[in-house]
């Protein structure tokens, strides 16, 4: 049996001024008790400002947009693009610095 969102509305709000656990309320009022606990807990989530996000199984990780090139005491951030076009220029910085 299919119940529109304006029934699901209206059986919440009677259950909350009837005072009684879901899971009896339910019983007493023919509804199955799981479908029935499942809308209040997610009325309660509504009320509370819970947002629930899917979660993401597989997130790609983030592309490196630079190379860190350590020598010593220096730190050099390299673009990658300059990387891709100077990787000679960047290396022969660090043997000059030594």
């Amino acid at each position: 049996m299919k119940i529109s969102k304006e029934e699901k509305a209206m059986w919440l709000s009677d259950w909350k001024q009837s005072g009684k656990k879901a899971w009896a309320y339910a019983k007493e009022n023919g509804l199955i008790p799981q479908t029935f606990c499942s809308w209040a807990k997610n009325e309660a989530k509504k009320a509370s400002g819970f947002v629930e996000l899917p979660v993401r199984v597989n997130p790609k990780p983030e592309q490196p947009r630079e190379i860190i090139v350590e020598k010593g005491d220096i730190r050099i951030r390299v673009p990658l693009s300059v990387w891709i076009e100077y990787p000679g220029a960047v290396m022969a910085g660090l043997q000059a610095a030594s």
